[in-house]
């Protein structure tokens, strides 16, 4: 079920808790020339993701980390409809080889859009940082999962995968931005751990999407 679409933000978002400071003008256009590659291998420039749309652009830490996991099934749940509706991309980006996108987006139900930084380029011109940040205590709504339970999964879906990796630089943090059309940043989160996800509903208000009643239970809408 979904709750009122909020208006799109008109402005760029400075820091705030959880934020990070947007990048520069310079930043940004180094970061656009770099490549992302799709789930059949062809290269395509960063900035065609969001040159002529908004997009909504998630880095996940890496395919085997359960907390990435758990975070894109509930990006799956977003539907379709609110972002065409919204003229809004959703893009997940993660730092692996290609060949883990389709097994990643058939383990999760993911089916917007996701795309591999397989040298970490762009999670380094952005400034999403490596390792965990200390003494920072935070709780993603979209895990379900406790640490030690989460950590064998991910640990059991390495030893059992076709080829023993982690599927990505196992320190990398991730983070969340809007951007476009153009060079246009409106927000952007730099996480501090695997759990400092943005929520996701926040996000999509912030890009003026609807918002997704992520719970089983019944959502009040006024009217």
């Amino acid at each position: 079920m979904a709750g009122r679409p909020a208006p799109p933000v008109t402005q760029q978002v400075g820091r705030a808790r959880g934020c990070g400071q947007r990048p520069e003008p310079g930043e940004l256009r180094e970061a656009a020339r770099c490549l992302v590659v799709d789930a059949d291998g062809r290269s395509i420039p960063f900035r065609a993701l969001y040159g002529e749309q908004k997009a909504i652009v998630v880095f996940v830490r890496n395919f085997l980390c359960y907390t990435c996991k758990e975070y894109v099934e509930d990006l799956a749940k977003v539907p379709k409809a609110f972002l065409q509706e919204a003229n809004v991309r959703l893009i997940v980006i993660g730092q692996s080889s290609y060949h883990h996108i389709k097994p990643f987006c058939n383990l999760t139900g993911y089916t917007h859009e996701m795309y591999v930084d397989p040298q970490r380029e762009i999670y380094k011109m952005l400034g999403m940082k490596r390792g965990e940040g200390n003494n920072v205590s935070v709780r993603s709504p979209h895990v379900k999962s406790n640490t030690l339970l989460g950590s064998i999964r991910s640990m059991w879906r390495a030893m059992t995968g076709p080829a023993f990796d982690f599927q990505g630089d196992p320190a990398q943090q991730g983070g969340a931005l809007i951007l476009g059309p153009g060079n246009e940043v409106h927000f952007l989160h730099l996480d501090k751990n695997r759990l400092d996800h943005v929520p996701i509903n926040k996000v999509l208000q912030l890009a003026g999407v609807k918002t997704v009643n992520f719970t089983n239970k019944p959502q009040i809408i006024d009217i």
